[in-house]
């Protein structure tokens, strides 16, 4: 079975707590819930991870990469300046999706920069949780793909 990890930077744990304009109502619990069930419908398997420690994200990714087939990641604060989690996505050699909750790029002049979006296959921002959920169905289709 295919596995897809996906990685929270931080404060993402504080989902639900977090000003709701911009990031919904939803905990980061339930949001893994709904890619979980998600992930079962199309025959994926999915591993959660969220820290508030750059370093950590990239021990997760060098610790796991080799058996994922993709990664999906917000990486929530750390997008504009986390360039050791950018070279660990890069090392994996693992097909990227980047995901952000609120729209970044018609929020402050700083949040739209992504050391990660140039390097990734796609970009999902501002389509609150279901963004990780079209992030999933996208790797789906793209490893069934590779597979034919």
């Amino acid at each position: 079975m295919p596995n897809i990890l996906i990685i929270n930077g931080p404060n993402l744990n504080n989902l639900g707590k977090r000003d709701k304009g911009h990031y919904g109502a939803v905990t980061l619990d339930e949001v893994n819930a709904s890619i979980k069930k998600r992930g079962d419908e199309l025959g994926i398997g999915t591993s959660f991870f969220q820290s508030n420690h750059e370093g950590a994200i990239v021990d997760h990714i060098q610790a796991n990469a080799e058996g994922a087939d993709g990664v999906i990641i917000n990486g929530g604060a750390l997008t504009q300046v986390g360039y050791s989690i950018l070279d660990a996505l890069l090392d994996s050699k693992l097909p990227t999706v980047e995901v952000h909750l609120s729209n970044i790029h018609a929020r402050e002049e700083f949040r739209r920069h992504s050391v990660i979006a140039p390097f990734a296959v796609g970009q999902i921002a501002g389509l609150g949780w279901r963004g990780y959920i079209y992030a999933l169905e996208f790797l789906a289709a793209r490893i069934a793909e590779s597979k034919k």
